[in-house]
């Protein structure tokens, strides 16, 4: 889940297809000056300044942050540049009668449309948080979580973001459903579920796991940077009781937190079971932890390998 407002995106969504709309004939004049030598309009973007162009002005001043870490997003960005770059070096060619590779002509036509595709993903990505929701949290349903993490995985495969991931499991959760009632620890659920999102960044996204477990994946967060993140969220869980019971008893809860970085050299699958791992130390260690992943341990026997952090219980 992120703070996702519909009308929001929808709007944006609209706003983003006109700004690809105005790019695309951008990159049509570009063309008729290559093909028919047509002067380039000099009201377009021209070389070496596509931050000046409407498309780039919507990317960074006009899409709304829930956007920002999407993978669809990120891709925009990154086939946005290419094609400038592409169009700087024809047009700086066509300007000095120097000759124009085919290759790079090519090249420049089908930049538009990975650019589309990236705009159809990013529709549909928007589509599928909104559709795809877990009834009980209002998070990301689990069905979604490796359609996802492939598309981050490959981000950072290119070069394009990092990506790590956070599977989180309350401490002595069925404790709490035990003494007070599973309508109680359903209430928890989603009450837990929304502080995450409020603690974490807008583009950040959580997924219901399992039960009582989210996944959060922070696009572009390294392991210290997640680190960082991570300690703000239990901050945040133990400033003041997540929900009150109707006999009036305040509800605390700790959860325990296992780290991974979303490796591009080991599939996604591969990634998350690293995390599971880190996780399951975090329990073992006592809970109200965050353990990052680390190669040389997979077990509990050798936790002095292991970021254990000093909060005890």
């Amino acid at each position: 889940m992120r703070k996702i407002n519909p009308l929001r995106l929808v709007e944006a969504l609209d706003q983003l297809t006109q700004a690809v709309h105005q790019h695309t004939d951008w990159q049509e004049s570009v063309l008729e000056s290559i093909v028919h030598g047509i002067p380039f309009d000099a009201n377009e973007p021209a070389e070496g300044v596509h931050r000046g162009c409407r498309f780039n002005r919507w990317y960074f001043d006009g899409a709304p942050a829930e956007l920002w870490g999407t993978p669809a997003y990120a891709a925009m960005g990154v086939e946005h540049r290419r094609l400038h770059r592409i169009a700087d070096r024809l047009l700086h060619k066509l300007a000095t009668d120097a000759p124009i590779d085919v290759e790079e002509f090519d090249e420049l036509v089908a930049g538009s449309v990975r650019l589309h595709g990236a705009l159809d993903a990013l529709r549909q990505g928007v589509a599928e948080d909104v559709r795809n929701l877990d009834v009980a949290t209002g998070t990301a349903d689990r069905a979604s979580i490796l359609t996802d993490l492939r598309a981050w995985r490959d981000l950072a495969a290119r070069g394009v973001q990092k990506c790590s991931i956070v599977l989180v499991d309350l401490d002595r959760f069925k404790a709490i459903t035990d003494a007070h009632g599973r309508a109680i620890g359903d209430e928890l659920l989603a009450v837990v579920a929304r502080r995450l999102v409020r603690l974490l960044r807008p583009f950040d996204k959580v997924f219901r796991y399992g039960a009582d477990e989210f996944l959060l994946a922070l696009p572009g967060a390294d392991l210290a940077m997640t680190q960082s993140m991570i300690k703000q969220v239990r901050d945040g869980f133990a400033i003041s009781p997540l929900m009150s019971t109707p006999d009036g008893t305040d509800l605390r809860v700790t959860a325990s937190f296992g780290l991974a970085l979303l490796d591009p050299e080991v599939s996604a699958e591969e990634s998350l079971e690293r995390a599971d791992q880190a996780l399951l130390i975090a329990k073992t260690a006592g809970g109200n932890r965050a353990i990052s992943w680390d190669p040389s341990v997979t077990t509990g026997v050798r936790l002095p390998k292991l970021q254990l952090d000093d909060i005890k219980d």
